[in-house]
């Protein structure tokens, strides 16, 4: 065990350059950097040992010259860490609401140690019987994700037909679970028959099926009434045709758009007026005062057995490049983690 003020090696996961097209493992390279375990004088931050690491979609478009005004996140800098949703140990902090041992989640770099400048948008971890990993999904941000999208934009009622594009990822596979436990017909689209682990009604594999629009119908003779987006284009333009009247669609990605240099158009975006839908975007940082009305309900479910929870962990910080850029051609069952540290 390191010792405080010690200078140890920090392995990092570096973006070499701005990525376009489908991201690939030599877009990303592991090096061995140092670290003082000390926190500078003067820095009201903390200083952290990273246990595991969250492989999510949005982090793709970091690795992208972003040219967005008004972006809910800037570009990495190549030649630098990339950074993401994690879990860590606190090993010294000058921060108030954090003291040496404790465990939290949220943004840190993608390497061993990390010093965190600005903790004040951490969530120290209470519920220690969960394990730590959950923290990276189902008790992190893509479970308050799938709980704002679903119950707070989409309002479901028991008897409702719903739609879930990427139902096997982090996402997804609550949305799902939360619609069965609602009283919904749940149907998923994923990238294999064999993603279907989370109890849906139905499931299918987008690849095999030539006719989207056909797919839907084959589904949802009456429509659907719920539509949770994650893919975006193709998808999208099929749910628009199929969609009830006054149905809701929460637009929480849209991973076929991510490596495009160019965008695809949805043509079908009339059925909006036509048959009176909302469709809303969201983002999960409006909805983290929620969170601990989601860990009340969420918790006892897990507990009870009443959600099914997979995730896809990769051993150690070098396996990080392969399995960030496994995500855009579906390797993935379930929620991909990094394991990078034991506690």
């Amino acid at each position: 065990m390191a010792s405080e003020g010690e200078v140890v090696s920090n392995k990092q996961v570096i973006l070499k350059e701005y990525v376009s097209g489908l991201p690939k493992e030599s877009d990303l390279q592991v090096t061995t950097g140092s670290i003082k375990l000390k926190i500078p004088e003067g820095c009201n931050g903390i200083l952290v040992k990273n246990l595991y690491l969250s492989c999510d979609p949005y982090i793709r478009t970091r690795m992208k010259n972003l040219q967005l005004k008004g972006a809910y996140v800037d570009s990495f800098q190549p030649g630098s860490p990339i950074s993401g949703y994690g879990v860590a140990k606190v090993l010294e902090s000058e921060h108030p609401n954090f003291k040496k041992g404790d465990l939290i989640w949220g943004i840190t770099d993608w390497e061993e140690y990390s010093l965190i400048t600005e903790p004040e948008t951490l969530f120290k971890i209470q519920d220690k019987d969960m394990p730590l990993s959950y923290y990276t999904g189902i008790l992190g941000m893509p479970g308050v994700t799938a709980y704002a999208g679903f119950f707070e934009i989409c309002s479901p009622k028991k008897g409702e037909y719903v739609f879930v594009s990427a139902a096997s990822g982090a996402v997804g596979q609550l949305v799902g679970q939360f619609a069965k436990l609602s009283g919904c017909y749940v149907v998923g689209s994923a990238g294999s028959k064999e993603k279907n682990k989370f109890g849906f009604d139905e499931a299918f594999n987008y690849k095999e099926e030539q006719d989207l629009n056909a797919a839907l119908q084959r589904y949802f003779p009456e429509g659907i009434d719920i539509y949770f987006e994650n893919v975006g284009g193709k998808m999208l333009d099929a749910v628009l045709l199929n969609m009830r009247i006054r149905g809701r669609i929460a637009v929480c990605g849209m991973i076929s758009q991510y490596n495009l240099d160019q965008p695809e158009g949805v043509y079908y975006l009339a059925n909006i007026i036509l048959k009176r839908i909302r469709m809303e975007g969201f983002l999960v940082f409006d909805y983290y005062h929620l969170y601990p009305k989601y860990l009340e309900m969420v918790l006892p479910k897990i507990r009870e057995g009443k959600i099914v929870y997979v995730e896809d962990k990769a051993e150690g910080l070098e396996s990080g490049p392969a399995a960030l850029t496994g995500l855009f051609v579906g390797r993935n069952v379930g929620k991909q983690v990094v394991v990078v540290a034991d506690e």
